[in-house]
């Protein structure tokens, strides 16, 4: 079964260790995860096709930083 999604993320969004943890609350599937090393975010590779297009990631970052790409076409 192939990607429906692809999340596009600022690289400095990525770095903020506040925001990394404010991401990983609010996602329903656990697309993102605090880097342990970094403490940014990380993206978890296995859970982004399930994600529900919820928004919520993009709601809770700042404007324009994160991008849920459909890599789909809508009927």
């Amino acid at each position: 079964m192939g990607m429906f999604i692809r999340v596009d993320v600022d690289k400095t969004v990525m770095r903020q260790p506040e925001l990394a943890r404010k991401l990983t609350e609010v996602c329903p599937v656990d697309i993102f995860a605090v880097d342990p090393i970094t403490k940014g975010a990380t993206i978890v590779d296995d859970n982004v096709d399930e994600c529900v297009l919820c928004d919520l990631c993009i709601q809770a970052a700042p404007a324009g930083s994160i991008r849920i790409v459909k890599l789909y076409q809508e009927a």
